[in-house]
């Protein structure tokens, strides 16, 4: 274990540096094993290992390659101004696709956070960020039926809650104090994001307000790609 984790750190810093350059063969397995000293099974490790990090890619009989680098897109984590303008004020190419719209069961950190009572109907709005159609986001907002009535059939359709807000009459927003935490991604998150298990997520979980009425409008939890992102708090 020790030496596959010297060697995937070797690797990645001579990747860094551009010692291997992008779609450049790397070393076969055992040229690396010869240098390095240590088994061929060692280093096909720690190149499926630098695979799942997305540093390097295989091509069937013929070796790995170094991949393209994602682009790092700054990312401030308030809740004033909507994910879909942050984007646009840095000019990606971007896209949202919402993937699902439907009422939650009842669950008291949710419903409390929203002010609703338990027999209330709350739903989750699920949007997947994209980027060159590359996913990089998942938001999911819960929002209360009995704030928004039409929120079943206008949620399907919702690309920027934000926008949606100031539709039916919110105009400034703001947002309670948001809670980081790193998880490692479940095979629904997998799936919906293409990242390995070894790409680390942060959780994002906050409250979004109508700063006129104080009232909450959603309670907001995103899922981002650590790989795809650097941080402004």
């Amino acid at each position: 274990m020790a030496e596959k984790n010297f060697l995937v750190d070797h690797l990645i810093s001579e990747i860094k540096s551009g010692t291997f350059q992008l779609d450049k063969k790397l070393p076969s397995e055992h040229i690396l094993a010869d240098q390095f000293k240590v088994p061929r099974m060692v280093v096909r490790k720690a190149y499926e290992q630098l695979q799942d990090l997305g540093f390097i890619y295989s091509k069937q009989g013929k070796g790995s390659y170094v991949q393209e680098t994602k682009k790092q897109i700054p990312l401030i984590l308030s809740g004033d101004v909507s994910f879909t303008e942050k984007m646009k004020e840095f000019q990606f190419s971007f896209q949202t696709s919402t993937i699902f719209c439907e009422e939650i069961s009842y669950d008291q950190k949710i419903f409390r956070s929203l002010g609703v009572e338990s027999d209330d109907e709350v739903f989750k709005i699920g949007r997947l960020r994209l980027m060159d159609d590359f996913p990089i986001a998942l938001h999911t907002s819960f929002v209360a039926k009995s704030t928004f009535p039409e929120i079943e059939k206008d949620g399907p359709d919702i690309t920027s809650m934000f926008q949606y807000y100031r539709q039916r009459g919110y105009v400034e927003f703001g947002s309670s104090r948001s809670t980081l935490n790193v998880i490692f991604p479940t095979l629904f998150e997998r799936d919906i994001l293409q990242c390995s298990s070894l790409i680390p997520l942060l959780q994002v979980e906050s409250l979004c307000r109508d700063k006129r009425s104080n009232q909450v409008l959603e309670h907001t939890v995103i899922i981002y790609r650590s790989d795809c992102f650097t941080y402004v708090i």
